[in-house]
Formats: C-alpha cells, structure tokens, sequence
C-alpha cells in the first residue's frame, strides 16, 4: 500500500502552520498550537484513530483562540483530502459512538467530495482551559469544507463541557478512521456508483 500521508504548510498574517498527517500510523503525535485543551484534543484524535499527527502552530493568541483553532481545522482537513488521494478501495463512511464517563457522542462521515457539517453538541460554558467552546464548530467546520467531507455529531447524553469535546473528538476520529479504511472487496474500485467522489 502506497503511504498514504501529507504535509500542509499554510501561512498567513495570523497564523503559521505546519502539519503532517498519516493515515495508517500507529498514533503517535507530536502537537504545539499553544492551546493546550486543544493539544490535547488533536493529540486524542491521532491516539484514537492510529494516525499519525505533527502538529506545529505559531497563531496571534494575543487576539483569541479563534484564527489559531480555525486554520488548524482548515490544514487538517487539506492534509485528510490529500493523504486518502482518489479514495479507491476505502469504505468511505463511517460511525462511531464514545463513551466518556457521563458523556455519550456519536459522530459519523461520508468522504463523499462534498462539505457538509451539522451538529448539535451542546457546550455550556465559554471556555474549556483556554479553548473557547464556540471554537468546536468553527474547527470542525473548517475540516470538513477542507476535507470536502460531511461532519455528523450527535449528543446522545453529556453534562461535563470538557467530557463532551474529548468524546466528540475521539468519536471523529473513530469514524474517520473507519472512513478510510482499505476493503479489500473495493480492490480499486471507488463506492460511487458516479465512479468517483
């Protein structure tokens, strides 16, 4: 199998980014956005889906959270679109239910060309650490116009704000990596009847 990872480099007046992203890893990360509640959320997501994650943010904190947590969401969902290439021979979907303690999350995906987001996580505080809450949707928004993928949450039960975030982002990356996943009865094959996605 052709290794399938990328490198995005993107860099603007706000931020500077450097990301490598493998699909079939073992888990190991290596993240500085300088956000720590999201480091920790990126370095689960790599954990939970055996990817393997470089991360390295430089982003105007002295503004907000907001520029740094949305163009990282914006180049991971670059790196996913490039890394699983033609998308011959994945399963192209996948779901997943997390548990965390009293949180239970569901997330699924299509890798079908198209972006789409829809959630209805519900976060009632502004700030976990020092991620802003309101940042969840805009990250996952920009993954999956990035990615040119659907981004589905379900809150099935949650009360705890942290709980809720790391369960959602576990639960991506379950899916994820259920998405992209070889099946070997696609061989090269595409799961579109159109013949690409």
């Amino acid at each position: 199998m052709a290794d399938r990872k990328a490198t995005i480099n993107r860099k603007t007046a706000e931020t500077d980014i450097s990301l490598t992203l493998k699909l079939d890893g073992t888990g190991v990360s290596n993240v500085d956005t300088g956000i720590g509640f999201f480091d920790h959320m990126l370095k689960s997501f790599a954990k939970h889906g055996y990817f393997d994650l470089d991360v390295a943010v430089k982003g105007d904190l002295y503004v907000d959270s907001h520029h740094t947590i949305e163009d990282t969401g914006i180049v991971l969902g670059k790196a996913i679109k490039k890394a699983v290439g033609d998308k011959a021979g994945i399963k192209r979907y996948g779901s997943f239910v997390m548990p965390m303690d009293e949180s239970l999350i569901l997330s699924a995906v299509d890798l079908s060309g198209r972006p789409y987001y829809s959630s209805d996580i519900n976060l009632t505080v502004p700030r976990v650490g020092y991620f802003d809450t309101e940042m969840f949707k805009e990250f996952f928004y920009a993954v999956s116009y990035a990615a040119e993928m659907n981004i589905h949450f379900k809150q099935l039960s949650g009360e705890n704000n942290h709980h809720i975030i790391e369960a959602a982002f576990k639960a991506f990356a379950n899916a994820l990596s259920a998405a992209v996943t070889k099946d070997p009865r696609l061989g090269d094959e595409i799961l579109s009847t159109k013949g690409a996605l």
